[in-house]
C-alpha cells in the first residue's frame, strides 16, 4: 500500500525537500489559468453563438462547445485556486482517506484534476464517434446504426464509472491518494493510446471516402481532407505525447514504491513542473486549436455559402455533395 508520512519525516530529517509552492510554480499557475479563462470564455462565446443558429447541426456543435467550455472552466479552477487551500504539499504526497493527515483537500484536487482530463478527451471521442458512424454509413448502407450521441454518451459513462471505481477505492482505503494518481495516470494513457490508433484509422478511410465522392460528383474535396489532417496530426501528437508523459509519471512512481516500499521523494520540485508543463501547455495548444479550426470552418461556410460533403442520409445509392446533414460539421 502507498503509504507516507511526511510530517514525521519533516520534523526528524530538518534537511527534508520543501514541498510548498513555489513563487515560480504560483506565477505559472497564474499564466496557465489566465489562458485556460481565455479559452473558457471564448468556447462560451461560441457556445452562445451556436446555440441562435438553426438546423441538426446545433446540438452536436454546441456540445463540443460545451465540452471546450468545461476543460477551460475545470483547469482555471485548478490553476487558480490557492494550492494551500486544498492541500499542504504542492508536490504530490501520500495521503489516506479518514487518516490522520488531511485528505478531503487532496480527493477534491483529484476530482478536478481528473474531471478536466476527461472533458478534454471527450471532444476527440465525440469526433471519433461521428467518424466511425459515417464511415459505418458509407461502407454499410444497409445496416442498422446506434444514434452518434447514444454511444458517445455509453462511452463517457464508462469512462466515468472506471473513475468512479478508483476513487471509491480510495475512499475505502486500499491505497493511497498516490495510487489514485497512479490509476488514473494508467487510465488516461491506454485512453490516449487507444484514440492515437482511432484517429489514424479513421482519418485515413474518411480521406479515402471524401476523394472518391469528389470524383463522383466532380467537386473538390481538399478543403475537408486538409482539415482532417489538421485534427489528425494535431490530435495525435498531443495523444502521443500524453500517452508518454502518463506512462513515464507511472512508470516513476512504480519504481519508487518496489524500490522503497512508498513513492516519497519520486519527485522533485523541477521533475513535478516538468510534468506540469508538458502536460497543460499541451492541452492548451489543442485547445486553442480546436477553437480555430472550428470557427475556420464556419467563417468558410458563412463565407461561401456552401455545404460540406455528405453521404447519403437515406441509405440510399444516390451520394450528394452538398447539404447540412447532422455530421457535416466534422469535415
Amino acid at each position: 500500500m502507498l503509504h507516507m508520512r511526511r510530517i514525521l519525516s519533516a520534523v526528524v530529517d530538518p534537511t527534508q525537500v520543501n514541498y510548498t509552492e513555489t513563487t515560480f510554480e504560483f506565477r505559472f499557475n497564474i499564466v496557465l489559468g489566465l489562458l485556460f479563462l481565455a479559452i473558457m470564455s471564448i468556447s462560451a462565446n461560441r457556445m452562445a453563438w451556436s446555440q441562435k443558429q438553426g438546423g441538426s447541426e446545433t446540438t452536436v456543435v454546441t456540445a463540443f462547445y460545451t465540452l471546450i467550455f468545461l476543460t477551460g472552466l475545470l483547469r482555471a479552477l485548478w490553476f487558480l485556486i490557492p494550492n494551500d487551500w486544498l492541500q499542504p504539499s504542492y508536490i504530490p504526497s501520500a495521503v489516506m482517506a479518514f487518516g490522520s493527515e488531511p485528505w478531503v483537500g487532496t480527493f477534491v484536487n483529484s476530482l478536478i484534476v481528473t474531471s478536466g482530463s476527461l472533458s478534454l478527451f471527450f471532444i476527440f471521442i465525440l469526433i471519433l464517434v461521428y467518424w466511425a458512424d459515417i464511415l459505418k454509413k458509407y461502407f454499410h448502407p444497409g445496416v442498422r446504426r446506434p444514434k452518434p450521441m447514444g454511444t458517445f454518451i455509453h462511452i463517457v459513462a464508462v469512462l466515468v464509472f472506471i473513475e468512479m471505481i478508483n476513487y471509491l477505492l480510495f475512499l475505502m482505503q486500499i491505497y493511497s491518494s498516490e495510487g489514485m494518481v497512479l490509476f488514473n495516470s494508467i487510465v488516461l494513457a491506454i485512453v490516449s493510446i487507444v484514440c492515437v490508433i482511432k484517429i489514424t484509422v479513421f482519418s485515413q478511410k474518411f480521406s479515402a471516402v471524401l476523394r472518391t465522392l469528389g470524383d463522383i460528383n466532380q467537386v473538390s474535396t481538399e478543403s475537408q481532407i486538409k482539415r482532417i489532417m489538421w485534427i489528425t496530426v494535431t490530435g495525435n501528437l498531443f495523444f502521443f505525447a500524453r500517452a508518454v508523459v502518463e506512462m513515464k509519471f507511472a512508470a516513476t512512481l512504480l519504481y519508487y514504491y518496489y524500490q522503497n516500499g512508498n513513492v516519497d521523494e519520486a519527485f522533485s520540485h523541477e521533475s513535478w513542473d516538468t510534468y506540469l508543463l508538458i502536460r497543460h501547455v499541451t492541452e492548451l495548444m489543442i485547445l486553442f486549436l480546436m477553437l480555430y479550426i472550428l470557427q475556420n470552418k464556419f467563417d468558410t461556410r458563412n463565407r461561401r455559402g456552401e455545404g460540406y460533403t455528405s453521404v447519403p442520409s437515406d441509405d440510399g445509392p444516390q451520394v450528394a455533395v452538398t447539404g447540412t446533414e447532422s455530421t457535416n460539421y466534422i469535415v
